[in-house]
């Protein structure tokens, strides 16, 4: 499952990437991610990444769904693209959860195009892919105050 979403922001484009490449922002103006937790390192990888531990809650018709992710910062090209992968380190096979965010100049501002992969089966028939678009759609008018209120 892929779901893609554009809003444009009246601010620069450094400003809109720096808010977007740290996912401890995204609690602030997307519903569905109702916590973050941030660490500078983790210890029990080979690699120094920072990390994020990330909780999703969302209402899917009668149902409430919660999903705790643990995901890294693997790409970061300031300030055009960055993109948070899924990476457990339980040991265990997990889907794969991808957000990228592809950051451009408009010529009032800047452009967000951000894109959501999840390669898990949980939900089917496109209601994931529903909910998802509408949390995105009510998150931008939030995401646009806040930016230019900073």
């Amino acid at each position: 499952m892929d779901v893609t979403a554009n809003v444009e922001v009246p601010v620069s484009t450094e400003k809109l990437f720096n808010y977007v490449s740290d996912l401890q922002n995204y609690e602030s103006w997307l519903e569905m991610v109702y916590s973050v937790k941030s660490s500078d390192h983790d210890l029990t990888s080979s690699q120094d990444l920072k990390f994020w531990a990330v909780e999703l809650r969302a209402r899917l018709g009668p149902f409430a769904r919660s999903k705790r992710l643990r995901m890294v910062r693997k790409i970061c090209k300031a300030p055009y693209c960055v993109v948070f992968e899924r990476a457990e380190n339980d040991g265990r096979r997990h889907s794969a959860w991808m957000l990228s965010a592809t950051v451009s100049q408009t010529k009032d501002g800047s452009s967000l195009q951000m894109n959501l992969h999840y390669s898990g089966s949980l939900f089917t028939g496109g209601l994931l892919e529903r909910a998802l678009a509408d949390q995105i759609e009510q998150g931008r008018e939030k995401l646009i105050q806040l930016l230019i209120a900073n």
